[in-house]
């Protein structure tokens, strides 16, 4: 499955670009939304991922935003794994009282550590109360994206994302390694994250490489 992320900055914009997607993420930290607006958004009958990236904005108001959106029914929710411990313990509690999956995320925009550590890392995600473990990590060679893909030999699920250049094939095949989505942007243009292709050429891609069309 594909997961549209969103960075669309007002309610209107938001809800024109959810039109036809079986899945979307929603960067609440790069949209201006009231508390209404909000509510309203996470209320709809979609399959939304609630998603506040530290930055900029205090964490209270992260806290309130996402306990928000995952009261207001928000399918998952993605928790960064550096935030304060009190933090994720909190809604982590809130989403699994609403029936809310916990993504527990780990970036590094810099590089990618060695297995051992990526190993490390994704324990922390469990421990932490991970549903899915999510981890993305800047790639530059096609021998760190195999290290990054062979993550996907673990038992949780497990969604391993190459930023950059060459992590764009770890986005086509992430899916067919077990991932339980994979990310693209609305259009090309509006991308999140380096690497992403815009949702209808990913499409085409992993059902080119699977031989089946992707559900």
């Amino acid at each position: 499955m594909i997961c549209v992320s969103l960075r669309e900055p007002d309610y209107r914009r938001l809800r024109a670009a959810l039109k036809g997607l079986p899945l979307a993420e929603i960067r609440l930290d790069a949209t201006r939304l009231s508390s209404e607006e909000v509510k309203s958004l996470f209320s709809l009958p979609l399959s939304l991922i609630a998603t506040f990236r530290p930055g900029g904005a205090e964490d209270a108001r992260r806290r309130e935003t996402l306990s928000l959106a995952v009261r207001s029914g928000a399918k998952y929710v993605d928790l960064e794994l550096e935030s304060p411990k009190d933090f994720k313990r909190e809604l982590t509690a809130i989403a699994r009282s609403s029936g809310c999956k916990v993504i527990v995320s780990f970036h590094d925009p810099n590089g990618i550590p060695d297995r051992r550590k990526l190993e490390a890392i994704a324990d922390r995600c469990r421990a932490a109360g991970a549903d899915i473990t999510k981890i993305a990590c800047r790639v530059g060679s096609a021998a760190e994206c195999s290290r990054l893909l062979s993550l996907y030999d673990r038992p949780e699920p497990m969604i391993a994302l190459g930023l950059g250049r060459f992590g764009t094939v770890t986005r086509i095949v992430a899916p067919l390694l077990g991932a339980p989505f994979t990310y693209a942007s609305l259009a090309p243009g509006s991308e999140t994250g380096e690497g992403q292709l815009d949702w209808k050429t990913l499409q085409k891609r992993i059902e080119a490489l699977a031989g089946w069309p992707l559900k």
